[in-house]
């Protein structure tokens, strides 16, 4: 099960997991983005994540469709661009505004989506992944995506313990700078774009299909006794920790 699963990193593991030839199910807020996403035999199912009754809808859709989930994958996130403008000319307003939406799109969503499947989690063998950023790092780009994703991380710790007596894994992947993704709207900077490329150590941008591997062996058995980490995958960009 991929949240997010119409576009970017989401669509790109989707296409991986179903060519494997996993059951996949697409959840996302735009139907018409699942609908031609084109993963072979994937079902779809659109709903708002951020909202508790619209996940209670997607959990009962599994149980019935389902019964289990195997793999859960949270690739629904962004940084707002989808949202409507806020209204008014108040500072205050748009900073209350923008750290709402990018809490409710990178936090909530993952949490909820979680907290309402986890009892359906294989057992054992279930996986669960997030999806951070190298942004809750450093703090770079918008600081309030930044500090959303970095929620993720002791959601993950703490999850990891609950679930790991279970024989389920949890696990954050973080990616870097990742091209192909509708993530920066119409286009990035070339220079800022060229800086990003710059800090990697094998000068190139990530792509959909990077991350998507990563996740792709993170749910395999072979990663069975990896759990509660945050798996960088950012070229070099950020080290350590």
């Amino acid at each position: 099960m991929i949240s997010g699963g119409g576009t970017g990193i989401g669509l790109a593991a989707a296409r991986m997991f179903a060519a494997d030839g996993d059951q996949v199910l697409l959840v996302g807020r735009r139907r018409e983005v699942l609908e031609r996403a084109g993963v072979p035999g994937a079902l779809t199912f659109a709903a708002d994540l951020a909202d508790p009754e619209a996940v209670r809808s997607v959990a009962g859709f599994v149980g019935r469709e389902f019964g289990a989930v195997d793999v859960l994958i949270h690739s629904a996130g962004g940084n707002g661009l989808l949202e409507p403008p806020v209204g008014g000319d108040d500072p205050l307003d748009a900073v209350a505004r923008h750290w709402t939406v990018n809490f409710r799109l990178n936090l909530l969503t993952a949490v909820l989506l979680t907290e309402a499947l986890k009892h359906r989690l294989a057992e054992p063998g279930g996986r669960v992944l997030f999806l951070s950023s190298i942004a809750a790092y450093r703090g770079s780009g918008q600081v309030a995506y930044a500090a959303a994703k970095a929620g993720l991380h002791p959601y993950a710790h703490a999850l990891a313990r609950e679930l790991g007596p279970h024989g389920i894994t949890v696990n954050v992947v973080a990616p870097g700078y990742v091209e192909d993704t509708a993530f920066f709207g119409d286009g990035m900077d070339e220079e800022r774009r060229a800086r990003l490329i710059a800090e990697t150590l094998d000068k190139r941008a990530g792509t959909p299909g990077d991350i998507a591997s990563t996740l792709h062996w993170l749910a395999s058995p072979g990663a069975g006794h990896i759990t509660s980490q945050i798996i960088q995958v950012n070229g070099g960009a950020e080290r350590g920790h």
